[in-house]
């Protein structure tokens, strides 16, 4: 199934990750609440995936059957764009390993992250109607 707004699809991920942020509270340079980081930083690593999922079909990429790992998607990212690489590799250092496997809690940590999700997911805006898709 194509999906017609692949920004807007990836972006929902996003928006979906910082409310569950807001919802985790906030001490000092750290979030409160570990639950709501874990889901966060989920929702943010799942979303920045489906991108490249969409940017894969975009360009062409042949489908792979199966569970996908990190690997797959660092294998065409090292043959595509090594500036999306980079921002892959941090945020699944980040979001996947730190936050949401390590329960990791400092705010600046997690936004980079974050920051390096929304950076792939802007990828898409060329192939979206400059985002308005």
């Amino acid at each position: 199934m194509k999906i017609e707004t692949p920004y807007r699809e990836a972006m929902s991920y996003i928006n979906k990750a910082r409310l569950a942020l807001r919802l985790a509270g906030k001490e000092d340079k750290f979030y409160i609440d570990e639950k709501y980081v874990k889901s966060a930083c989920g929702i943010a690593y799942s979303g920045m995936l489906k991108a490249l999922d969409f940017l894969f079909d975009i360009k062409g990429v042949p489908k792979r059957r199966g569970r996908k790992s990190i690997f797959y998607y660092q294998v065409i990212l090292s043959e595509m764009d090594k500036k999306l690489l980079k921002h892959l590799n941090n945020g699944y250092e980040v979001l996947h390993l730190y936050g949401y496997y390590d329960g990791g809690s400092k705010i600046q940590t997690v936004e980079s992250g974050v920051e390096d999700a929304l950076s792939i997911i802007t990828a898409l805006k060329p192939y979206s109607g400059n985002g308005r898709k």
